[in-house]
This record gives C-alpha cells, structure tokens and sequence, in this order.
C-alpha cells in the first residue's frame, strides 16, 4: 500500500481537496492524499469530513493515516471524494503549536539540557512538561517577553524535510531556532498573535508550561 500524501506538509493553509478511497473497512477509510492533519506530536487532529461524512478519529499507522467515519460510507475504494477541514480549528491550533515551539526553543535556551516529558497542543491552550525545579517558573516573564518580541518581529518561519524518504521535517527561523517537527506550521510568527504564559504544579520536580492566546 503506498503511503498517504500529506498535503497538510505541502500546503497547511488548505481547507478543501479532492482524494481517492485506497481502502474500505467498515467505517474505517484511507485516502491516497489528504489535508486531515492526525494526532501526533502532541498536536490534536483536524475536525472535519470525508465525503461528507464526518471523522470520529484519525490515526497513524506506519506512513498510512486511518480515518473512521461517523458510519459506514456509500462511496467505494476507487471513489473520489472531497475532504474538508474546520479551518478555525485548524489555525488555532497551528498558532498554539508555534508557540509552544518558540517557548520550547526559549526554555531550551535558558536551561541547557531541561528534560522534556510532555507536550499537548489543543484549540484552547498549548502546554509543555518538564523535569525542572522553581528557576524555570521564575523565567516566566523573560520567556513570555522574548516570546512576544519574536512574534511581533514577525519573521519567516521555513518548514521542510531534512530527510524526505523518512518523511522526517522540521521548522526553522533564521538567527532564533530550528526543531524536527512534523505538526502544521505557520508561514510567519506574526500570525500567532498576542498570547501569555501561565504555569502547573504537575508535580516534585516538575514544572509545566501552559500558553493561550490572548485578544487582541
């Protein structure tokens, strides 16, 4: 079975396209492309539907994603089909990706060698986990700050693969960072907008991170 193509990598800013059915299993359906970004890296997926039906869950499996409908579907492998996505979830939550993997970058940055343990992006706020004493939540402000000065900078951000065959990619803003990342990400930081930082207790020895956005 050949593997999906990922135009959610190509173009994150799309809303609509057409696939074809490459698989049936009672509700469960894999297409030969699709913008239906899957639960992975702590990202949540994409809300949305497949000819017309919706999708109750999107999973990996190996270089295939596993879509299953909200019933067993009239179309046939073979079929044509056109996926949507919810566009205002979609962005919400590569705004609060971004800014998860700016913060990250900060921390890494001011804490050579933090362990990470968690990270969860969803449409409401973003958070990052990690084994960390209470130097981490006094740098709160510098981050917050640092943060911010970076979105309004609002430069570039590049995304693309460091090796194609693996489907391995990364991010990368020029004089700030760069991370291997396979989420969607944003073309410029100044769309994340104005967020704020806050923190958990998760914890002895642990310290989380939570970020929202902010009205702007």
């Amino acid at each position: 079975m050949m593997a999906v193509e990922k135009l959610f990598w190509s173009d994150p800013y799309l809303t609509e396209a057409d696939a074809t059915v490459t698989e049936i299993d009672g509700s469960k359906v894999t297409l030969d492309r699709s913008i239906f970004f899957a639960f992975s890296g702590g990202q949540e997926s994409d809300y949305g539907t497949i000819g017309g039906l919706s999708v109750h869950d999107a999973c990996i499996d190996g270089k295939e994603i596993i879509y299953t409908l909200e019933m067993i579907p009239s179309f046939k492998k073979g079929d044509s089909v056109i996926i949507r996505i919810d566009w205002e979830r979609r962005y919400t939550l590569m705004r609060l990706h971004m800014a998860a993997e700016i913060v990250l970058v900060l921390v890494m940055k001011m804490f050579p060698g933090i362990e990470k343990i968690g990270a969860h992006i969803s449409e409401k706020k973003s958070r990052l986990d990690f084994v960390a004493d209470s130097a981490l939540r006094q740098t709160l402000p510098e981050i917050e700050k640092q943060a911010l000065a970076l979105v309004a900078e609002d430069v570039p951000i590049i995304s693309d693969f460091s090796d194609k065959t693996a489907a391995r990619r990364f991010w990368r803003i020029a004089g700030f960072g760069s991370l291997p990342c396979g989420g969607t990400h944003l073309k410029r930081t100044g769309e994340i907008g104005p967020l704020q930082l806050g923190r958990k207790n998760i914890g002895k020895g642990k310290e989380r991170i939570e970020i929202e956005l902010s009205a702007s």
